[in-house]
Order: structure tokens, then sequence, then C-alpha cells
């Protein structure tokens, strides 16, 4: 492994790449720290992370998973304190109204034309998406005293909302100039790098609450036999992960044109188990953030739904992964169209052995997806609830539990694989061994 890292930065195209690559998101992650004007930074600190380590739940979920995404940002209240999430929530919006939006199918059906009009659009909708979130976070901020420092409220609204907006375009941009000149996908790479930005305090939080002695294990603290476990746990989920991510049915296809043998041409059509990725998950997770809200309600009634709904609590457990299940389903159905593969295969020739071209193929399609799916969204269901079954179970901060499962882990796995696989294929060309002894990719891939 660290022979083919070291053959990877003799490589002078990869290893030019890989400096752009790191400069950039070390550019990513200094705008972290500049805050936006007007803004009393020692007592906006104080005031954000009161407001998300109150009650579980609500407005605590919901600034703990924007802070996660952001790196730390959202807390400082930072020119970056948006993170990238607008452009990534547009392009899952666009991604969406794509599949079900005749106009826009065609258009994504145009080639390199119509996707640069598709970009150009999440583009703009990006920027109204930042506007729209800096707008409520600046308002919410100024409304709680105490933040303006040298100007009025709506001076520091404005400069505030156009700060983080200038911010979230710089990212957007950011990550277009890895996608050009780095390695790995740059917004994929500025998310992870952010998640990443968290284990130092994780870390140095474990290490605080570590304790030598053995014998009655003490819930507030972290023995060695705990620790173990916690770390067999995350070796355990790591690899999972990587199964999960990398897991594939291989559908056999032959195409109908003719060799000099008198045989057809066999391949595979890749099918995901996975095919939802992260998306299922986020999701699940913002329509569970709602019910914590009903803590602010005055009803009493509507308290103790928010309180059935706690995260950790039981109905809060199985509603989660009944919404994994869901929008895993949801998501696969809306990206992979049996049909469509359908009416392509008979367009090129191509049919899967045994069975009938168009209505019978799609068929065939659509119940190998819905088998694999289930397999596929059961796996996110438990890795979505491992952080909260042992933050219950062994008495560790959620802050720690958080790089054992969910959508943290899942992110930057997938992302590491990524870029992983694209330097192996850098060295492969340039006659270097890969990261597989003997030549061979990673597994997964063939």
């Amino acid at each position: 492994m660290l022979e083919a890292f070291g053959n990877a930065l003799r490589i002078k195209e990869l290893r030019t790449k890989l400096l752009i690559t790191a400069g950039l998101l070390a550019v990513c992650r200094v705008g972290v720290f500049i805050p936006v004007p007007g803004v009393n930074f020692n007592w906006i600190k104080g005031f954000i992370e009161r407001s998300a380590g109150g009650e579980p739940g609500g407005l605590a979920s919901f600034l703990n998973l924007a802070d996660m995404f952001t790196g730390g940002g959202l807390f400082r209240a930072s020119i970056f304190a948006l993170g990238i999430m607008p452009y990534i929530s547009a392009s899952i919006i666009f991604q969406l109204l794509t599949a079900v939006v005749p106009a826009l199918e065609k258009m994504a059906k145009e080639g390199e034309s119509g996707r640069r009009r598709l970009n150009q659009y999440m583009r703009y909708s990006t920027v109204m998406l930042c506007v729209i979130q800096a707008g409520f976070y600046c308002s919410w901020l100024a409304g709680a005293g105490g933040v303006i420092e040298g100007m009025g409220r709506a001076q520091f609204q404005f400069l505030a909302s156009l700060s983080m907006t200038v911010g979230t375009v710089l990212l957007m941009w950011l990550g277009e100039q890895i996608d050009e000149f780095g390695i790995g996908s740059g917004t994929s790479l500025i998310i992870q790098f952010n998640i990443l930005s968290r284990l130092p305090a994780a870390l140095k939080q474990l290490w605080t609450r570590f304790d030598w002695s053995l014998g009655e294990m003490n819930p507030n603290n972290i023995g060695p036999e705990k620790l173990v476990l916690l770390f067999a746990l995350f070796v355990f989920m790591v690899v999972s992960v990587i199964i999960i991510t990398q897991a594939q049915r291989r559908v056999p296809m032959n195409y109908a044109r003719r060799t000099m043998t008198g045989f057809s041409a066999r391949q595979y059509l890749p099918l995901r188990v996975n095919m939802s990725g992260v998306i299922s998950i986020i999701f699940a997770q913002s329509i569970m953030i709602l019910p914590g809200f009903l803590r602010y309600a005055r009803l009493e009634f509507l308290k103790q739904v928010a309180d059935h709904f706690a995260r950790g609590a039981f109905f809060y457990i199985i509603t989660y992964m009944v919404m994994i299940v869901f929008f895993s389903y949801f998501y696969t159905a809306v990206v992979f169209n049996p049909v469509e593969h359908a009416e392509n295969f008979k367009q090129y020739g191509a049919f899967i052995p045994g069975i009938r071209p168009g209505r019978k193929t799609a068929e065939y399609l659509e119940r190998i997806m819905n088998r694999i799916t289930l397999a596929g969204a059961v796996f996110l269901a438990f890795i979505a609830i491992v952080p909260q079954v042992i933050s219950g179970t062994m008495g560790v901060d959620p802050n720690i539990t958080d790089f054992f499962g969910g959508t943290g882990l899942l992110i930057v796995v997938g992302v590491a694989l990524d870029v992983v696989q694209r330097i192996e294929s850098h060295m492969m060309m340039q006659a270097y061994e890969g990261f597989m002894k003997g030549g061979g990719r990673i597994r997964g891939r063939r």
C-alpha cells in the first residue's frame, strides 16, 4: 500500500493533480474561520452551541446535522456557513425533476449542450437557495440579540446574507476547479473534508474520557475494554460500508452482432445494490427532524409526541428505518427506469439470455431491482441506526459515534473509494502496479 502511494507521487501529472486538490481543499477550510461582517464571534459561538446542545430533536438536530456538512462554518457564522449543501440540494432537485418533467428530460438527452444548460440552471437555483437559507439564518441570529457589532440589523442581514451566498458560490467554483484540474469529485471531496474536520475534536473527547481502570464500567468514562470494542466496531462498519458501496448485481447481456466466430458478444449490465447512495438517509433525516420542533408547541400532547420521536427513542428508530427503506425505493424508481433500459436494449441489438425483449425485459429488470434494493435499503437502515445504538448502550457521546455509521461514514468511505479508484487508473495507465497486489484492481470493479 505504501509503495503504491509512493508510485503515485512519482507520476508528475498525478502528483500535480493531488497537490492542486489539496491546495483547493485547504482554501475551503480557511473560509470556515472567516466570520461574516458585523458579527460578534464570541457571543454567537456560545449562542449556537447552546441551541445545538439543547434537548434532542428539532432545532438541535437540525443545527448539528447542518454544521457537520459545513465543517463547523455554521457554528462560526462564517462566509462558508451554508457550505456546499445548497448546490447539492439544487443538483438533487434537478435530478428528480429530470425524471418527471419531459422538457428537462429532453434537455438532458441533448448531449453536452443540454448538460451545460442544466448545469447553468442548477447554478441559478443554488444562488436562489443560498439567498433564502442565508436570509432565514441571519434573521434568526439578528433576532436573538447580541450578535450585531457596529451596524444596524437590516445592514447586518444584507451583508451577512450576501457574504454567505458569495461563500457558497466560491465553494461551488472551487469544486468545479477540482473536477477540472484536480482528482475526484470536487463537491464530494469538500463535504468529505468538512465531515473529517470533526474527527480531531471527537478523538480529543475520546481521549479525555478514557480511563485505564478496569472492573465495573463507569458510564461517564471509556475503559480499555470499551475502547477495544469501539475500535472493532469501527473497523467492522467501515468494511461493511465498503462492501455495500461496491456491491452490484451483474445481469448478463448478449449483443446480436456477427463476429468472425459466429458468436454474439457478451457483456454485463451492472446494477448497484445501493443505488440511492446516501440520499435516502439524508431524506429520512430531514423528515425525522420535524417532530422535534413539536417541543416548542404549547399543547402538552404535541410535546409528548415529540418525546416519543426523540433521537434514540424506540418509535424514532423504527420510523427512521422505515423512512430509509421507503426513500431507497423512491429514489431508485426515479433514477432507474426499466422500461427505458429495455427500449435501449432493443435499439442497440442487446438482449438478456432467456428473456424476451421489450416488456418481459423491463419486468425482469424491475424484479431484480426490487430485490437488490430491499437488501441495500435494509443494510442502509442498519448503518444509520448503529451510532444511536452505540450511544445509548455504551454511553458514548454522539459526536464520537457519528463516525460509526450514518451519513458521515457513507460519504467519507464512498468518496475515498472514488479517489483511490481514480488514482489507481492513472497508475495503471503509467504501467505502475495499483493498490491491489499482482496488478489487480480494487475488488468490485471487474
